[in-house]
């Protein structure tokens, strides 16, 4: 029986909105890999390299790649600790800079984790925080809510809330200030466990355009 050989292609997942979609595009374009159908669907081609996008949702990204589907991910290091999927960061990609801190209303007294014993925390990070806490033997509950996690003191959900920060302007609105940092994240390539021969060839020539991208940019 005569078979066709599909050619060998690294399958790729990024956001499909949010704050790494644009980026993620752009650091693709700056490699000179031309998405041949665009960026308005769920999948897209390469016309020049040999890889296909997948444009997801970006927690879902991390069990897209340790599960196969997908043979490397763009996401921000918080989404892919906060999964704790069997996944490989291959590289930091030096965007979507932010970080994952712990912040009380401007009157809470603050001077180490131990004040945070007791309190309720929103946050959108509940297996993160959990680590965070527990490292520090503090008690506390632990309120897992999706959007808008910076609302919750003022409308008294919970004591604090532990969310991603980039400038604080999101915190300093709703009368909420920093008291701890969790975690620095930033964009970084994440592959599946065990890439065959083929695709890790391919995965090699793709870092060389990544990094040199990036050397390209600090240099500027």
């Amino acid at each position: 029986m005569q078979t066709t050989n599909q050619p060998i292609v690294l399958r790729l997942a990024i956001q499909k909105s949010g704050r790494l979609f644009e980026s993620s595009v752009q650091l693709l374009r700056r490699c000179g890999i031309d998405l041949q159908n665009g960026t308005g669907k769920l999948k897209a081609a390469a016309a020049n390299f040999p890889i296909e996008v997948y444009f997801l949702r970006d927690d879902d990204i991390p069990g897209y790649v340790a599960d196969g589907v997908a043979d490397l991910g763009i996401a921000g290091e918080n989404v892919i600790y906060e999964s704790g999927g069997a996944v490989e960061v291959v590289e930091k990609l030096g965007f979507g800079r932010c970080r994952l801190s712990i912040a009380l209303p401007n009157d809470a007294g603050y001077s180490s984790p131990a004040d945070l014993q007791g309190r309720r925390i929103a946050t959108s990070y509940p297996r993160l925080l959990s680590d965070f806490l527990r490292q520090n033997g503090v008690q506390a509950s632990i309120h897992p809510i999706s959007g808008s996690v910076e609302i919750a003191p003022g409308i008294g959900l919970a004591d604090a809330v532990c969310d991603l920060v980039s400038s604080g302007s999101t915190l300093f609105t709703n009368g909420l200030r920093e008291v701890a940092t969790i975690l620095h994240s930033e964009a970084v390539l994440i592959s599946r466990p065990e890439l065959d021969a083929d695709r890790l060839a391919l995965l090699d020539k793709l870092l060389l355009r990544i990094r040199a991208v990036n050397a390209a940019r600090r240099h500027k």
